[in-house]
């Protein structure tokens, strides 16, 4: 990964509609190294696919939660997140939780209705979110030297 992967991979995360000749472009490179960095990039498994970002508001789900799901069978729950189409992630975490489900429903009873499932395995907590201040934040490559612990150690000698 160099600085062109780098400005690569923050372009398609921002419009990943570009053509490969507007990429280039914006990156300085001409379309056909544009083209190779890009299938390099995929061929590596760091570009993993393009989707399409949808307003779930227009689509009429007026509501996003967010479930916390307690300890049940894994496998059950997992079969539940398949059968359930309005969960829109799930995790699998650490934690007094076991799960954390981002759920798109039409409104209030729609809500209950969902999380009615999941509460026949285990406890649950829900959050509906109100707004979101960050989305789809684009990832670029980890930089170690960014990093700075948040306190430094006092050597006391």
């Amino acid at each position: 990964m160099d600085h062109y992967d780098t400005r690569i991979l923050a372009e398609l995360q921002a419009d990943a509609r570009l053509s490969m000749a507007e990429l280039g472009r914006r990156v300085h490179l001409s379309q056909p190294a544009v083209t190779e960095r890009v299938r390099k990039l995929e061929a590596a498994g760091i570009i993993t696919g393009y989707r399409a970002q949808v307003n779930l508001a227009k689509l009429g789900y007026g509501i996003r939660a967010i479930v916390r799901v307690g300890r049940a069978e894994y496998a059950r729950v997992v079969k539940l997140i398949q059968q359930t189409p309005e969960v829109i992630n799930a995790y699998n975490v650490t934690g007094e939780d076991s799960w954390i489900l981002e759920i798109a429903v039409i409104d209030v009873a729609h809500l209950d209705a969902v999380v009615t499932k999941f509460c026949l395995l285990t406890e649950t907590s829900t959050s509906i979110i109100l707004n979101a201040a960050r989305e789809h934040q684009p990832v670029l490559p980890a930089r170690p030297e960014d990093v700075k612990p948040p306190i430094q150690k006092v050597d006391n000698a």
